[in-house]
């Protein structure tokens, strides 16, 4: 006998759940209403339990609903995780090469590697998405891409599967010609707290409620880092930034590292993230081990250490460290292994209490949220 139950009933139940009504849901899954309300009343019939309380303006979960609502979820998930690994199986070299990459990646060293794979696929077509913050985990989730490259801790994730690759080092810094340049260091909290601070907002609500690492009571916002850094370089304010996006313009004398009196190095720990029961192909696993190659490479190495000097950089950095480096034109990019605190300098999304004038700048329109099932 044929079980009534259908994944299809699963989505509607979870969808009428998330939106708090049934044209909310028919509108998310493109059906009509009617459609919708049907799925829902032959569920509750199977199931012999009302899944939905009908007697106000929009349908409430009753208790049943609400058990039920976690099983349908597994359900959905286990039914995903089933198809990837399927797809997996039938063809271990992708058609394409999807992925998304944070913005704060060394975009010498990934330009180097992708270099290097067009000629070990040389067939191969190649999508990629750069994206800040929560924008790398909304482009896997909403299945555009195979895999990720971006700290997973900005959203907390869970429900996927993450392979350190490396940290990438922020520091803070200043335009030469800014007041906090020409502060004495160490530089107190106290000194920092009346500058503008520039800091990064996200698109997407996933990093919506994280909230940390800002010391000012005036913040200006943006969408991007390269904005940010034409402003910072205009002298609209300080902020943390990649080490090895601003080396060259402190050695030039275009930026100043401050030295403040926490000295203890803020880092990005970058993970390689794709759904869990979905591997990575065979080109994508290629690229990821190019990368970490070049990224053990002497090369490397010798970048870091320059860039260390230049810098500046504090006292407790570890021994260990990372310089990611493109050997194609030899431009040394780099990033360090710092104390293992994760920065959430990135990650200001949320009003600050006794803040100042408050100023965001968007480059483009948000993100909608979009589950993985």
């Amino acid at each position: 006998m044929i079980d009534p139950l259908t994944l299809d009933q699963m989505r509607i139940l979870v969808a009428v759940a998330e939106t708090g009504s049934f044209s909310a849901a028919a509108r998310r899954l493109g059906r009509v209403q009617s459609a919708v309300s049907q799925a829902i009343n032959t569920l509750e019939h199977v199931l012999a339990v009302p899944l939905f309380d009908r007697a106000g303006k929009t349908p409430r979960l009753t208790s049943a609903g609400t058990a039920l609502l976690k099983d349908a979820r597994r359900l959905i998930d286990g039914a995903r995780t089933m198809k990837s690994r399927a797809a997996s199986i039938l063809g271990d070299v992708e058609p394409e090469l999807t992925f998304a990459v944070d913005a704060a990646f060394p975009n010498d060293l990934l330009m180097a590697s992708l270099k290097a794979l067009r000629v070990e696929f040389p067939e191969m077509s190649v999508s990629v998405f750069t994206e800040g913050l929560g924008g790398a985990e909304q482009r896997l989730r909403d299945g555009l891409v195979g895999f990720a490259i971006y700290p997973i801790a900005a959203t907390g994730a869970r429900d996927l599967a993450a392979d350190f690759l490396t940290d990438i080092a922020l520091i803070p810094v200043a335009a030469a010609d800014h007041p906090l340049a020409r502060e004495r260091a160490p530089i107190a909290r106290e000194t920092l707290e009346p500058h503008v601070q520039l800091v990064l907002t996200d698109r997407t609500p996933l990093t919506q409620h994280t909230i940390g690492g800002i010391v000012s009571h005036n913040v200006w916002r943006f969408a991007d880092l390269a904005t940010r850094l034409d402003f910072l370089l205009a002298g609209f304010g300080w902020c943390n930034m990649p080490a090895h996006m601003v080396a060259d313009h402190i050695a030039a004398g275009r930026l100043k590292r401050l030295e403040t009196a926490e000295r203890d190095a803020l880092v990005f720990h970058v993970h390689v993230v794709h759904e869990r029961g979905r591997e990575i192909g065979r080109a994508g696993r290629w690229l990821i081990a190019d990368l970490r190659e070049r990224m053990d490479g002497p090369a490397c190495m010798s970048a870091r250490k320059r860039l260390e000097s230049e810098v500046m950089f504090g006292r407790n950095l570890r021994s260990k460290a990372l310089a990611l480096v493109s050997p194609v034109d030899l431009r040394e990019q780099a990033s360090f292994i710092g104390a293992p605190e994760y920065s959430n300098d990135l990650l200001a999304n949320q009003s600050v209490p006794n803040e100042g004038a408050s100023v965001r700048i968007l480059a483009s329109p948000p993100f909608r949220r979009k589950p993985l099932a």
